[in-house]
């Protein structure tokens, strides 16, 4: 699993990113990644969690927006 030190920090502007824990605060990471990451970010995240776990987060997230969700549910489902 990679290290706290490599979440993308430009995304979580609002947040002391050196108090994220990768799996204390998966559900958060994967959400914020998947609504605002670049390529380099969502690549990260594929890199850092199983795409099981990824699609979860999905499935269940009501701070994704429908366009982003809609989105991402296609890419994970091919």
């Amino acid at each position: 699993m990679g290290k706290q030190e490599d979440i993308p920090r430009a995304l979580f502007w609002d947040t002391n990113s050196a108090c994220l824990d990768l799996q204390e605060n998966k559900e958060y990471i994967i959400e914020r990644t998947l609504e605002l990451g670049d390529d380099k970010a969502v690549k990260w995240l594929f890199s850092i969690y199983p795409r099981a776990d990824i699609k979860k987060v999905l499935a269940k997230s009501r701070r994704i927006s429908r366009k982003s969700a809609n989105y991402w549910s296609f890419i994970l489902n091919k």
